[in-house]
């Protein structure tokens, strides 16, 4: 039978060993290249512009969030051993096909975006319209999925991708010369903080489906129950760490930028801190760093939204890579035909997903109290505690944002 599993490279439960370490790794990346798209390296340095110094702290408090928000996740769905939505579909009927419908929205949003900035990536390297850019780019995702034995190389392809972009951004910080001492000392002590710009960095690093894309890969490769809990949890927290490095080497950067006087431009923040710290040289850099970004993040949010529905209908799940790929095209015909720059696609996408955050948190962590759903796994206390604690502090960073737009 030809299921969803082909575009994926399948495990024996319990196997060990250099796939098992591949699978893992790559679903560390896959999740921390999916948060790391168009939109982070906008808001990234948008939100620097704004805080300077204090911007540490903001990145710092999502951090917390982050983790406490994917360990709980990855954790339960590990335990349980089933998807989000199937887990969601057992506790409440129905409930499943909802969750399974935002993160499908809050995905396709991002994805537009995300599209988006394959064009620009493309149209900086080579000169090209940006639509052509989002064409090409478009295929290159498709092809991806097409492969035999796609899972495997999904997982090199965004292994190569997320260590170039680090190695590139790690460059651009250092040529920009940041006041570190002063960024440092803000991080935990910050002169001013912004509740929109929290909700927003972790709507962009685990809100929606990017909290579930690493963990859906490794139930995929048949990674998990009890006896997977530590890997699983490694996994997690890898991550959001490797998203993290990035998402303050990128506030560094464009705090050295906008430190010495420049004045970020609105439409393409993050070009303007590459162009000042390293001119031409840099703006080449960017290209390559937007396009990465990009084309990993269209691939996390393709492969994740479908995950989602793979399981709720038999066509679904038969159809996999066809459901993919009309994903993929939706989203690039959606920006051909808009033609909009994407600056505030992606803060609102951001935003947004940082609203389905609190769901589908809450979906998970009340999942895990029901033993006839999680067998003999009991949840730590603590992980309730901070989890929770997470879902209150984003619902109403949420709530606070919506009352604050309204009168804007």
């Amino acid at each position: 039978m030809k299921h969803y599993n082909e575009i994926t490279l399948s495990f024996k439960p319990g196997q060990t060993g250099k796939k098992n370490k591949s699978a893992l790794l790559g679903a560390a990346f896959l999740m921390a290249t999916s948060a790391i798209g168009p939109g982070f390296l906008n808001n990234t340095s948008l939100f620097t512009e704004q805080l300077l110094t204090s911007f540490g702290f903001v990145i710092l408090i999502s951090i917390l969030l982050d983790i406490a928000a994917q360990l709980n996740i990855w954790r339960i769905l590990s335990a349980g051993g089933k998807k989000a939505q199937d887990i969601a579909n057992d506790l409440l009927p129905g409930l499943g096909f909802v969750l399974a419908f935002l993160v499908a929205f809050g995905g396709l949003a991002f994805n537009i975006g995300n599209i988006a900035g394959c064009g620009l990536g493309l149209q900086v390297l080579t000169g090209m319209d940006p639509r052509a850019g989002a064409a090409i780019s478009c295929v290159i995702a498709l092809m991806l999925f097409w492969m035999k034995e796609a899972g495997r190389w999904m997982d090199v392809f965004v292994k190569v991708l997320g260590i170039a972009m680090l190695v590139l951004m790690a460059y651009v910080m250092f040529v920009a010369k940041p006041p570190f001492a002063k960024a440092f000392y803000h991080t935990f002590l910050p002169e001013k903080t912004d509740i929109f710009m929290i909700v927003a960095l972790v709507g962009g690093t685990v809100g929606g489906y990017i909290s579930f894309a690493g963990i859906h890969r490794l139930m995929d490769a048949n990674i998990k129950g009890n006896t997977a809990l530590g890997e699983v949890s490694r996994s997690a927290v890898t991550g959001i760490l490797l998203t993290s490095v990035m998402r303050y080497a990128l506030f560094l950067a464009a705090l050295g930028v906008v430190w010495n006087g420049t004045v970020l431009e609105k439409d393409n923040p993050a070009a303007s801190v590459f162009k000042a710290a390293s001119g031409t040289t840099g703006f080449y850099f960017f290209g390559v760093v937007l396009w990465s970004a990009a084309i990993t993040s269209v691939v996390g949010a393709s492969y994740t939204s479908v995950s989602f529905w793979q399981t709720l209908h038999p066509f679904i799940q038969k159809k996999a890579r066809w459901v993919i790929t009309a994903f993929i095209v939706i989203s690039a015909v959606v920006f051909i035909l808009l033609h909009q720059p994407p600056s505030i696609i992606l803060i609102l996408a951001g935003a947004l997903n940082g609203l389905i955050l609190p769901v589908g948190l809450a979906v998970m962590l009340i999942a895990a109290t029901r033993k006839r759903l999680m067998g003999g796994y009991r949840h730590p206390v603590w992980m309730f505690v901070i989890g929770w604690i997470v879902v209150i502090l984003m619902s109403w960073m949420g709530y606070t944002t919506i009352v604050k737009s309204l009168y804007i």
